[in-house]
């Protein structure tokens, strides 16, 4: 519903074309690279591909499309993460639309766009985590044990469970279900 709404008021814009509007990360993907757009609109967390997944793969790619994240999660773990994938554009759903609009026109003439207040809180507290302490307390979170993780990430189970108790440690918390907590809620997963 909010991708179609999201994508009729954008149409109504004079200047803005909408090309493709996708239910999953995967399917965006492919629209994206059938159609190259100026712009991808997309959330933070979507079904498959994520949208810092797809912000990612798109630096990676070296491709020219720009990056725009409008979500509900109003986290600086987040837009820290964002800004790390090359995103050009942090917006937050309950902005107005004209807002939005503006947002891209001025992503798509070269410029950032970013939540202010989302932009001061960003600084005020950095992730603690490494990528791949990341990457672990996100799979251990999912309910994957020690050895499903070493086997997914090619580590054995010891170096796994160094990760997770340096995670442990570094967010001051008793166990990897708190930590992954704690960093989901920070917007650090």
């Amino acid at each position: 519903m909010v991708r179609g709404a999201l994508g009729a008021l954008l149409s109504l814009e004079a200047d803005i074309d909408v090309v493709a509007a996708t239910a999953d990360g995967e399917s965006a993907w492919r629209e994206l690279q059938h159609h190259r757009p100026d712009l991808l609109v997309t959330d933070v967390e979507r079904r498959g591909l994520t949208g810092l997944g797809r912000a990612q793969r798109i630096q990676r790619h070296a491709l020219p499309t720009k990056v725009v994240i409008v979500t509900t999660f109003a986290r600086s773990g987040y837009l820290r993460r964002a800004l790390d994938a090359g995103v050009s554009g942090y917006l937050l759903k309950d902005a107005p639309a004209e807002q939005l609009a503006d947002a891209l026109r001025k992503v798509h003439r070269g410029g950032r766009a970013i939540d202010p207040q989302l932009a001061l809180e960003a600084w005020s507290e950095a992730d603690p985590l490494n990528d791949r302490e990341r990457q672990v307390l996100r799979l251990a979170g999912e309910g994957h044990s020690a050895g499903e993780i070493a086997a997914q990430l090619h580590l054995s189970q010891g170096t796994v469970r160094n990760y997770l108790s340096e995670a442990i440690g570094k967010l001051g918390v008793g166990n990897r279900i708190e930590a992954y907590r704690l960093a989901r809620q920070k917007g650090w997963l």
